[in-house]
């Protein structure tokens, strides 16, 4: 597979597309331009020569991948300013934000300048709360260059920052004008950072997808050499995949989205517990994944065999599938942790389980005794000794 894939997001007015290609940084102008003639709203943008531009990075590739966005948006005449805040958490912030207003404000933006963000999930979800909230909406464009952010955090209309309290406690749905996926960006991601990534991919088979599950199987070796072909047909997989949730459950009110939280009952508690930054997010989920599969055996509802599938595919996969060597964990402080999960209701921990592979639902009333004698049966277990924190 050679082609460029494109992937439609169905949400009525809101609809937008997701182009999935390889080194075509060159042609990124040219497919906004494409994005904004189709859209109503915006099609006298390029022909009435309103054509602005507010790129926001951070300093990690303010010299990596920006340029290049940067020289394709002046071969066609754009005009543009570029915004630099630090990488991490931390740029998640109102004071920030509050900032990236003023310089708005300077450049006289108006609701056809188009926001653009260049960066992983954090600048994601900040460039798009940006757009969402400068005169109460401008057009924005997701351009991920994270393995994470390209299958999960681009697709989907979640924006936000964080409260000193709660990670993304403010925050809207807001869907972008388009998502530009180039997998060249994933050349120069570290090793560490692009395994994660894989969790989640991971997580798309087993939750929604077992053909997806067993095309992952059969290129286990593309996906460690990071080989162009597999990563647009998997990455152009799991938005699709993302996609058909999103379009049943755009703002969260049926519950169908919760299904996209496979594995991260365990994993935001282990990532918590173990401090934040010990375990990567993927990695938290990799670990969680398998927690959750055993959990789904004691309950009868898969098999021990696809269990081991999951946990094969994961190591294969770089990832870690236990809690790293020495890590000492209370099981009391997992539990009262777990139960801070957005799923529980009225103290009740749910979880989703899968019943087979390519199939999960949530559960309910779940014993706890159950879930202590889990994390008791894994709490010996140790990583693997490749996997490095």
């Amino acid at each position: 597979m050679s082609e460029n894939l494109d992937v439609n997001v169905a949400l009525g007015p809101r609809s937008y597309h997701i182009s999935v290609v390889s080194n075509q940084f060159d042609q990124f102008a040219e497919t906004l331009e494409n994005w904004l003639n189709r859209n109503p709203a915006f099609r006298n943008t390029v022909s009435e020569g309103n054509k602005t531009a507010f790129i926001i990075t951070d300093q990690n590739l303010a010299e990596l991948h920006t340029p290049k966005i940067e020289m394709s948006l002046e071969s066609r005449g754009w005009n543009w300013e570029t915004v630099v805040i630090e990488p991490g958490e931390k740029s998640k912030s109102l004071p920030v934000i509050s900032s990236m207003y003023d310089r708005l404000v300077e450049l006289k933006a108006d609701r056809q300048t188009i926001v653009i963000a260049v960066g992983g999930g954090v600048i994601g979800d900040a460039a798009g709360f940006v757009a969402a909230t400068y005169v109460r909406g401008l057009p924005f464009v997701q351009v991920p260059t994270s393995l994470l952010a390209h299958v999960d955090s681009s697709v989907g209309g979640k924006v936000g920052v964080n409260h000193p309290q709660a990670k993304n406690l403010i925050g809207a749905f807001y869907q972008p004008l388009g998502v530009f996926i180039d997998t060249s960006t994933l050349e120069t991601l570290p090793k560490r950072d692009y395994c994660s990534g894989l969790a989640e991919v991971v997580k798309y088979g087993v939750i929604l997808d077992v053909k997806f599950f067993q095309y992952l199987e059969q290129n286990i070796e593309g996906l460690n050499q990071r080989s162009d072909d597999v990563l647009r047909a998997v990455i152009a997989r799991c938005c699709e995949l993302k996609a058909e949730v999103v379009e049943q459950d755009e703002h969260e009110r049926t519950g169908l989205r919760a299904i996209l939280n496979y594995g991260h009952t365990f994993a935001h508690a282990f990532e918590a517990l173990c401090g934040y930054g010990e375990l990567m997010h993927g990695e938290a989920v990799s670990i969680g994944m398998v927690y959750a599969s055993h959990l789904a055996e004691k309950l009868n509802l898969i098999s021990h065999q696809e269990t081991e599938r999951q946990t094969h595919l994961l190591q294969a996969l770089g990832l870690p599938v236990s809690l790293p060597e020495g890590t000492q964990l209370n099981i009391e402080d997992i539990m009262d942790r777990m139960k801070l999960d957005k799923k529980t209701v009225g103290g009740q921990l749910r979880f989703v389980l899968p019943t087979c592979l390519g199939r999960v639902e949530v559960f309910k009333e779940i014993p706890e005794s159950l879930v202590r004698e889990v994390l008791e049966q894994l709490k010996q277990t140790t990583s693997r000794d490749d996997f490095q924190i």
